[in-house]
């Protein structure tokens, strides 16, 4: 199996690419972005050094389909995807925070909560709860969207203050927030999944908003199995997840967390396989269908010529 780490398309009226942490983003005549979803894998906001086949072809699927899904709450950035590693969409100009939303109790919440935080961006969390309780009711606790290192939390407040978004737009954005975790909760429910918390990236064009970036995959969401979570809770055991915690767990396991001095350890041909296997697994229970794994020889020429091909149709 082949694993598509690095691109570097030269397609026509290509003006720049940027690369990310897992996607290669190509702008078209300042008017489109073709975004090619990587196999690349990071966590601890370090990119490991092997890819994971399937696993771009994973979250360019349940994203596409998500964006289709939730199109009716919002505009979103997707046009097409002329290839199952790639989408083709809008040029944005993006907002300079991320919309974290959170239902339940988990991940960096609860390290916070852990460790004695009462509030989070802001936001009054009630006393007495365990790691994986559900929240009264869903709580946006956004982030900065830094280029290089770590997203900070932030407040509502300071990111109007400091005027990375305008006060009319936030609120927008956070209507939108809202509304689409109820639709992605109502979608995991229907799947025997809970939607435990997930981020949203939005952006501007013609001064109307857009959703734009991935949504309700496992790399920016997670998930647990709705069978069994009140048990567990009870008898306070860990939860089932579907997302990419496994990966965090493991790296922790072998002595990772991305602190300086550290090494990533060696990810063998089983624990890649095993990565991938894990991926597959996430789709077929978020999406609830069978993935049909696309041939992963000669991955570059397909995409260059899928995407090329698109771009032609478009002149």
């Amino acid at each position: 199996m082949e694993a598509l780490v690095k691109t570097n398309f030269n397609f026509d009226g290509q003006k720049n690419l940027y690369v990310g942490k897992v996607r290669d983003v190509y702008n078209i005549d300042d008017e489109y972005l073709a975004m090619v979803v990587s196999d690349r894998i990071s966590a601890f906001d370090v990119v490991l050094p092997k890819g994971i086949p399937y696993k771009g072809q994973v979250l360019n699927q349940i994203a596409a389909k998500f964006l289709d899904a939730t199109s009716s709450i919002v505009p979103n950035w997707k046009i097409a995807t002329p290839d199952p590693m790639v989408t083709i969409g809008h040029l944005c100009e993006p907002f300079k925070v991320e919309m974290v939303i959170r239902g339940y109790l988990s991940g960096h919440a609860w390290r916070e909560y852990k460790n004695g935080k009462r509030s989070l961006c802001g936001v009054a969390l009630p006393e007495g709860m365990k790691e994986n309780d559900k929240f009264p009711q869903p709580i946006i606790t956004p982030t900065t969207k830094e280029a290089v290192g770590h997203d900070e939390d932030i407040s509502k407040e300071e990111i109007i203050s400091l005027g990375l978004v305008a006060k009319q737009d936030y609120e927008q954005l956070e209507k939108y927030t809202l509304a689409l975790f109820e639709r992605g909760t109502q979608m995991a429910k229907e799947r025997g999944l809970i939607l435990v918390d997930t981020k949203y990236e939005f952006g501007k064009k013609d001064d109307k908003i857009y959703l734009i970036d991935e949504i309700h995959t496992p790399d920016s969401s997670r998930y647990f199995y709705l069978e069994g979570y009140e048990e567990r809770q009870k008898r306070g055991e860990a939860q089932r997840q579907l997302s990419k915690e496994f990966v965090r767990e493991w790296l922790m396991e072998n002595g990772f967390s991305g602190q300086e001095g550290q090494k990533v350890p060696e990810m063998t041909p089983e624990i890649i396989n095993k990565i991938s296997e894990r991926y597959i697994e996430l789709y077929e229970n978020i999406v609830g269908e069978k993935f049909n794994k696309n041939e992963t020889i000669n991955l570059i020429e397909r995409i260059e010529n899928n995407v090329s091909n698109w771009i032609k149709s478009t002149k």
